[in-house]
């Protein structure tokens, strides 16, 4: 590895680092007394601050989450950054890439923080930040499950899978081909993950071993031999435990 990559690499983890570092006593303080990280959320008022904390809470979680996955991708651009002499600083380049890849997943946090809102205003969430209803958990299990075996979600799990091939069909230069190439790759991976990242919704917003099972999911699924395979196995399972849950409630 080179040292540009390395420097990459460091940042990734530290990165991924701090943001678990933030996640787990949350989560676990959420699960106390809930007089440390997780007493802001003790409130049922939605306002401008609450709002924005809870899109820091829903971006911090992305990050930590999905970035794992991505960093295959990342040092493969970084090495190919590195590898073309008419590229100037590559370090920064690689930086932007991953600027626009988070990007993705900042929309993706505004939109859960809306559909938080939503719920909330609506009661239909928990004080623990999980659905009331079993009826909207069997029902966000069943689309998850089902998404798991559509064409867009296989297309974009095999760029995901294939970094190289996308890069090397999407390499644009200079630092807005960067950002642009980032930005791409992660809707992509928006694509592959959205519906399982709505499961949060299931099993708790900040339900420590929901956030880690769904972590695990998506790196076996992005980066084992047999992810592809065990994405739609995990699919079926979906399924079931949702047509389990709808007929118990019945």
């Amino acid at each position: 590895m080179t040292r540009d990559r390395l420097w990459v690499g460091l940042g990734l983890v530290a990165a991924v680092l701090l943001c678990w570092a933030w996640l787990v006593p949350a989560a676990l303080d959420m699960q106390g007394d809930m007089r440390g990280l997780a007493a802001w959320m003790m409130t049922t008022r939605w306002d401008l601050r609450y709002g924005l904390l809870i899109f820091g809470m829903w971006t911090v979680m992305m990050i930590g989450m999905m970035l794992p996955s991505a960093i295959p991708a990342i040092l493969l651009y970084a090495g190919i950054a590195r590898s073309d002499t008419r590229l100037p600083a590559p370090v920064r380049r690689t930086g932007v890439f991953v600027s626009g890849y988070l990007l993705a997943w900042c929309v993706f946090s505004l939109f859960a923080t809306l559909l938080q809102w939503r719920l909330a205003v609506a009661a239909a969430m928990t004080p623990m930040m999980r659905l009331h209803s079993a009826a909207m958990g069997a029902a966000l299990l069943l689309v998850a499950g089902l998404y798991q075996w559509t064409p867009l979600k296989r297309r974009c799990l095999d760029r995901c899978r294939s970094p190289a091939a996308y890069i090397a069909a999407n390499w644009r230069p200079g630092w807005r081909g960067a950002l642009r190439l980032g930005w791409r790759h992660g809707l992509y991976c928006l694509g592959c993950c959205w519906a399982l990242m709505l499961l949060l919704f299931v099993g708790g917003v900040m339900n420590l071993a929901w956030i880690a099972a769904l972590t695990l999911a998506v790196l076996l699924e992005k980066l084992a031999p047999f992810g592809m395979r065990g994405g739609r196995l995990g699919g079926t399972l979906l399924i079931l435990v949702a047509c389990g849950i709808a007929w118990r409630s019945l």
